[in-house]
């Protein structure tokens, strides 16, 4: 029994086209924030779990690392080699984890690969602001502040796609 083709194979157009347009979404939400105590929210993140949600490792990886390089590139430059390789592998892990060949398990992958990528962006942009500031201590002061940015788009991606229906259309959309 083989796999159904996925959307890139079967529609390549609208693979491209709602890859493209996620990631314009993405570098969208990187140009403005939320002041909240200890930092600015971005919305990007709910952006980039939602690709992972909806698409395969590599229009994940296209809208998560490219976008987000893409962003940082216009707006903020100094994070964008972390940005690219933190948010890309974080988008793809979602997606991974998000696509299992049972669609009943659908669910549970996307909250476990969501789950994830908070590790993943949480630990990638500690380890990058290390590096980039070369500090630790400024790592450690924005932990907390990181730990919420990233479960805050986990949350909304999550909610849009679960229970805001999301994943029933793209079901329906990709078929």
């Amino acid at each position: 029994m083989s796999a159904a083709p996925s959307l890139r194979t079967a529609h390549p157009t609208k693979w491209l086209t709602v890859t493209a347009m996620l990631m314009a979404l993405n570098i969208a939400m990187s140009s403005f924030s939320i002041p909240v105590p200890g930092g600015h929210l971005y919305l990007n993140d709910a952006v980039i779990c939602t690709a992972g949600i909806l698409l395969d490792p590599f229009g994940a990886f296209a809208v998560g690392g490219i976008g987000a390089f893409l962003g940082d590139f216009f707006f903020y430059p100094a994070p964008m080699f972390v940005s690219l390789a933190t948010h890309g592998l974080q988008a793809v892990a979602v997606s991974l984890l998000a696509h299992p060949r049972s669609a009943a398990r659908r669910s549970r992958g996307a909250a476990a690969g969501v789950a994830l990528g908070i590790l993943i962006n949480v630990a990638g942009y500690s380890l990058g602001r290390t590096f980039v500031y070369a500090t630790a201590e400024a790592a450690l002061l924005k932990l907390p502040f990181q730990i919420f940015q990233a479960s805050f788009g986990a949350a909304v991606s999550l909610v849009l796609c679960l229970k805001g229906g999301l994943l029933r259309f793209w079901d329906k959309f990709s078929a």
